[in-house]
C-alpha cells in the first residue's frame, strides 16, 4: 500500500470508516461507522458503485469516496450528543450549514451507541472493545490510529478544550471531560510519553497555526460546553465559527477538515452495528470535495 493510500486509511478510520469507504471494501468491522456521502456539486447525486459502503441501501443516493492523492493535513472536530436533523436545516448552527453547503456532508452517518465513550473509541480504534459506559477508570490496550500514524511517520496532535497540561489522565477538569478524550484510554498513549506529550491543551491550537508548524493529523474535542453536550447548539455554532476560519487556512490547499458528532439523541441505526442516532459529519476545505467525491 502506498504512503497516500496509507494516510488516507488513517483517516477514515478517525471517522469510524476505518478503510471501508475509502479503499472500496464490502463490510464493516464491529464498531466502525457506515456511511454515503452528498457532495456540494451541481447536477443530481450519483448512485454508489457496487463494492462501496453505503449506510442504508433505502438510500442509496450517494457519490463515491475517490482520490489517490494524499491530503496535505486533516484534521477533525467532534462535536457531542446532536441528531441529524438537528444541526442541518437547523436556524440554530448557520455557520456548520453554510459549511456543508459550501463543501460536502454525509447524509446517512450513524453512532454506533450510547452513551460517549464507546464512539469515541470506535472513531479511533476502530471498536468499542467491549466498553459501554463512559468509565474515566478503564483502559484499552489495544492499538489505535496513533500506532498507525506513528508507523507510518505521519505527524499528529489531538488538542483538547480545558485539558489541564499534556498527558493529564484525571476524570475531568473544568469543562475539560476524560470521556471525550479517547487517546489517554490507550495504554500505549497513555504510557509513552513521547506520545501522551501530543495530546495538549487547546489553546495550542493558534500558537501552532501562527507558527505553521501544525501536524498533518488534527483532532480536536472541544470542552463540555462549546461540543453542544452542556450547551445550545447555536453556543456550538458560534464557537465553531470562530475555531474553523483559520483552521482551514492553516490546513492549506490541499487539507480537509471533518467536523462530526459522537452520538445522536436517538437510538436510529443501520447496518446491524450502528445505534448510536443518526448524526451529521460536513466536510470542509479545498480537498473536500475531491476525498470525498
Amino acid at each position: 500500500m502506498s504512503g497516500g493510500r496509507r494516510w488516507l486509511t488513517a483517516t477514515l478510520m478517525a471517522l469510524g470508516a476505518v478503510t471501508v469507504g475509502l479503499l472500496g471494501g464490502c463490510g464493516t468491522s464491529r464498531g466502525a461507522r457506515s456511511f454515503s456521502i452528498t457532495a456540494s456539486t451541481a447536477g443530481p447525486a450519483r448512485t454508489a458503485p457496487a463494492g462501496r459502503s453505503v449506510a442504508d441501501p433505502r438510500h442509496a443516493r450517494s457519490r463515491a469516496v475517490t482520490g489517490t492523492r494524499a491530503p496535505s493535513r486533516v484534521a477533525v472536530i467532534v462535536m457531542e450528543n446532536t441528531e441529524y436533523g438537528d444541526v442541518i436545516g437547523s436556524p440554530a448552527a448557520p455557520f456548520l450549514n453554510a459549511l456543508a453547503s459550501r463543501y460536502a456532508s454525509v447524509r446517512n452517518m450513524f453512532a454506533v451507541t450510547h452513551p460517549s465513550l464507546p464512539n469515541y473509541l470506535a472513531l479511533t480504534g476502530g471498536s468499542t472493545f467491549g466498553i459501554s459506559s463512559d468509565c474515566t477508570a478503564c483502559n484499552v490496550g489495544a492499538t489505535s490510529i496513533v500506532d498507525q500514524l506513528e508507523q507510518t511517520r505521519i505527524s499528529w496532535r489531538a488538542y483538547m478544550e480545558d485539558l489541564p497540561y499534556p498527558c493529564f489522565t484525571g476524570a475531568g477538569a473544568g469543562e475539560y471531560a476524560k470521556k471525550h478524550d479517547p487517546f489517554v484510554y490507550y495504554t500505549r498513549v497513555a504510557d509513552n510519553r513521547s506520545w501522551c506529550r501530543r495530546v495538549v491543551p487547546l489553546t495550542t491550537l493558534s500558537a501552532d497555526e501562527r507558527a505553521r508548524t501544525l501536524p498533518r493529523f488534527i483532532w480536536i474535542s472541544p470542552n463540555l460546553c462549546h461540543d453542544m453536550h452542556d450547551c445550545p447548539i447555536a453556543t456550538g455554532d458560534r464557537f465553531l465559527s470562530s475555531l474553523v476560519p483559520p483552521l482551514l487556512r492553516s490546513l492549506g490547499p490541499h487539507g480537509v477538515l471533518f467536523i462530526t458528532w459522537d452520538e445522536g439523541a436517538s437510538n436510529a441505526g443501520c447496518c446491524r452495528l450502528a445505534s448510536g442516532g443518526h448524526i451529521a459529519t460536513i466536510a470542509a476545505g479545498p480537498e473536500a470535495k475531491r476525498v470525498l467525491g
